[in-house]
């Protein structure tokens, strides 16, 4: 809190380059979408990496993490006037700055009531806020759950906010290894992002003990620290900023493995839909999918978006991208 809310009144205020990693080039919609900000939730913004899923129209989400409110009036945007965006995040000063631009955004995208609303709260605690069981189609965070002690209740909380067939998208910081105490404790190196990285290995196990299927990785890139001194406290550790997407998938959804057909609907993706690490769906093709991509189309908000249908014999085997 202290961190984001005085140390740091802008992103150049920030002592590594662990928070300014792009993970891929923004769409057209995106980058329009972004000259509509204010300037100032701009200039207090410090996420990393890309998370903007696609097909939003009329969605329910929820930012966690929110800081200043770019990304929740990105959203604002993609999900229209009759979607619904909440961001919630621990920083008072963050999140005064985000409400204090509502009624200037709802007015910029010509909205008659706001689509947004804004908490101070902690995302280890979504209840506190008040925000019931599945009630979110799609969960976002940007490069804030590295900050929160208990990784564990994060991804809980996530999981019983979302709706059946709903999607946690987000991107976030990540170690080659576990941490030691010493690094751990660091204080500018956690407010940085680093000390706190999940083991990216920790992140399969534990999305898989609080119930979502396998993680989906969508892209990653290597950080660079840029800080001699905090570079020789963190030793032959690496890092890397990987946007994962996980999906709220119940059991008896889809048996086995099946050809998708997409359809090309969805806006800034007609011609083709780059899901994640694995897959990618060009418009009217046939693509083997393995049981687990089968599942979550078949699930999700995709689901009308895509012609699938069971096939053993082309079944795709089950693909790692680790």
């Amino acid at each position: 809190q202290d961190y984001y809310g005085k140390e740091l009144q802008k992103s150049e205020d920030l002592k590594t380059n662990a928070c300014i990693t792009s993970a891929r080039p923004l769409a057209k919609v995106v980058r329009d979408a972004l000259e509509h900000i204010h300037e100032e939730v701009v200039a207090r913004y410090y996420g990393c990496g890309l998370v903007i899923p696609e097909c939003l129209s009329s969605c329910r989400i929820l930012d966690l993490g929110s800081g200043s409110g770019r990304d929740c009036y990105l959203l604002s945007q993609l999900v229209g006037e009759q979607g619904h965006v909440t961001g919630i995040d621990m920083t008072e000063g963050q999140v005064e700055v985000a409400k204090k631009h509502i009624a200037y955004h709802m007015d910029k995208f010509g909205y008659r009531k706001p689509n947004v609303e804004f908490f101070h709260g902690y995302m280890e605690n979504l209840g506190d806020a008040g925000l019931a069981d599945e009630s979110y189609d799609i969960v976002v965070s940007n490069c804030v759950i590295n900050l929160a002690p208990d990784k564990r209740a994060v991804l809980r909380e996530a999981f019983r906010v979302l709706k059946p067939g709903g999607e946690m998208y987000f991107s976030d910081i990540y170690a080659s290894q576990r941490l030691s105490e010493t690094i751990r404790k660091h204080q500018v190196l956690w407010g940085e992002c680093l000390a706190g990285a999940l083991y990216w290995r920790d992140l399969y196990s534990i999305a898989e003990e609080v119930g979502f299927r396998p993680p989906c990785l969508v892209t990653a890139s290597p950080i660079t620290i840029g800080n001699k001194e905090l570079e020789s406290l963190v030793g032959d550790c690496r890092f890397v900023s990987a946007t994962f997407r996980l999906f709220k998938v119940l059991g008896g959804s889809w048996a086995g493995p099946g050809q998708v057909i997409y359809n090309g609907g969805i806006v800034g993706h007609e011609r083709e839909l780059v899901f994640d690490a694995n897959f990618s769906f060009k418009e009217g093709e046939v693509v083997d999918v393995d049981a687990e991509m089968a599942a979550i189309l078949q699930s999700s908000r995709f689901a009308e978006e895509f012609l699938i249908r069971a096939d053993g014999a082309n079944a795709a085997a089950l693909q790692g991208c680790c």
